[in-house]
């Protein structure tokens, strides 16, 4: 029997990334056949633009599949760098870009060449929950750096250097941010940046849903200052998720050090990937990249008006692919007939349990998946209320799917339904807006409360008596 405690306390104590082991099973549960709206990952519905694969598949027909250099392919780093000064007036050279394996790489990579164990690092919370792991994983300590939902979860400078210690040696950031969808100023960021440097630090700022701007262009914090270390992707703006293939930007005196890690730690980038990702920035695929911009900018311009009809408040910038709501209340129907009270406060546990876990107020919708479909995901107490020939039903769940065109809201997670005789718990509860009649799916276990098991037992009671009076 293998003995689990031979395993390391890193290995022991990290906790799963649940949206993984939710896509998992989302996706085993559509090769089974199943219809499978995917809201679990930041994934946009569209597939990788065709330039890239084509690209991807002459690199293959050419051969082209052996190692590169570990900071990635020179004309790969040189098309960054030139996209980087032609779209953002950010004076950024190829000797500053390091290629890597996805951002994940890259925020490795910048950990490990900025932190030494016992260093601390500020991150926002809410925040991606990953980033603790990356701190942790070259023996820094991750800090909160707490967000509140009174100003929209805003981050100033002045929030940053009054959580800043004796012991902080970087602040990670994200703009436009995860999952608040907050975008931060080109002024802010050059004061949190020159903060940090006066301060014996460094500002990492994650861009990685940099082009998924929605109202003013993309910016980066390159274009106003070069006291910060960049982190982006190729998966969101130009949809190359599972190419695994990311970059940094950094002073070109720390490229050498950061190089020799990526030497160490993941050989090279995948060349295939990277040949598709040269394509990324060819005129035919940035006019693909733009215009499914424009589609989610729709999309969300949607899904937020009509939050606001439901009288749901959005919280944050909602850019990027998600939007924050909380403290729902939807009136179905004026007539009184049928009521959904969707109440999305409550905690949501964004980081690791124990003494630096990270929790906010609140629950978010995501939009990137259908025109009309949001989602409520999170642990927010769904309640749906309608009538069963004459008597109340009640129906209780732990996530809300609502499609805008259909009217339809489901229940999903561990729902109940509440009636006269008891409750029934299940796996789904599907309400129809228009019929104001509750659906139940799945299997179901029903509990009897005391008054219906005594009527049973009496009525049970009298029919035995009955039967015994005719013999």
């Amino acid at each position: 029997m293998p003995n689990p405690e031979i395993l390391s306390r890193l290995a022991r104590q990290t906790p799963p990334f649940h949206v993984m082991a939710l896509l998992e099973r989302a996706q085993a549960l559509q090769a089974a056949g199943r219809d499978i709206i995917h809201l679990e990952v930041g994934e946009p519905d569209f597939p990788c633009p065709e330039p890239i694969m084509a690209a991807a598949r002459r690199a293959m027909d050419r051969g082209d599949t052996r190692y590169t250099p570990a900071a990635g392919l020179p004309a790969l780093r040189e098309a960054i760098a030139r996209d980087y000064r032609e779209r953002f007036a950010a004076p950024v050279q190829a000797s500053q870009v390091v290629v890597t394996p996805g951002a994940s790489g890259a925020l490795q990579l910048v950990m490990g060449a900025l932190i030494n164990p016992g260093d601390e690092v500020l991150l926002c919370a809410p925040g991606y929950p990953c980033n603790q792991q990356f701190v942790t994983l070259v023996g820094g300590v991750p800090r909160p750096l707490p967000l509140s939902v009174d100003n929209g979860f805003a981050l100033t400078p002045a929030r940053l250097a009054q959580c800043w210690g004796e012991r902080t040696r970087a602040a990670l950031v994200a703009s436009p941010d995860n999952p608040t969808g907050n975008r931060l100023a080109g002024a802010e960021l050059k004061a949190m940046a020159e903060f940090c440097a006066g301060h014996g630090g460094t500002l990492v700022v994650d861009e990685i849903y940099q082009g998924l701007c929605y109202g003013e262009g993309a910016d980066s914090v390159l274009r106003h200052t070069a006291d910060a270390v960049v982190i982006n992707s190729f998966s969101k703006y130009f949809g190359m998720t599972g190419w695994r293939l990311g970059w940094l930007v950094a002073p070109a005196a720390w490229v050498p050090a950061i190089e020799r890690l990526a030497q160490n730690w993941f050989l090279a980038p995948a060349t295939v990937a990277q040949y598709g990702a040269l394509a990324a920035f060819d005129d035919e695929a940035l006019a693909i990249a733009e215009q499914r911009r424009r589609l989610l900018e729709r999309r969300r311009t949607r899904l937020v008006e009509a939050l606001a009809g439901l009288n749901l408040p959005v919280v944050g910038g909602a850019e990027g692919l998600r939007v924050l709501a909380q403290n729902v209340v939807i009136g179905i129907d004026p007539e009184g007939a049928g009521l959904v009270s969707l109440d999305a406060s409550g905690d949501l546990d964004v980081s690791t349990t124990g003494e630096n876990a990270m929790r906010y107020v609140g629950d978010r919708l995501v939009y990137s998946t259908a025109d009309e479909t949001m989602r409520l995901t999170g642990k927010p107490s769904v309640e749906i209320r309608t009538r069963l020939e004459g008597a109340e039903v009640v129906a209780l769940g732990q996530a809300a799917i609502y499609n805008l065109g259909t009217g339809l809201l489901r229940l999903t997670g561990d729902p109940v339904l509440k009636i006269a005789e008891g409750e029934l718990r299940g796996r789904e509860v599907v309400f129809d807006q228009q019929t104001k009649r509750l659906k139940a799916t799945g299997r179901w276990k029903m509990t009897l409360n005391p008054k219906t098991i005594a009527k049973m037992r009496e009525g049970t009671k009298k029919q035995g008596e009955m039967k015994t009076g005719t013999r």
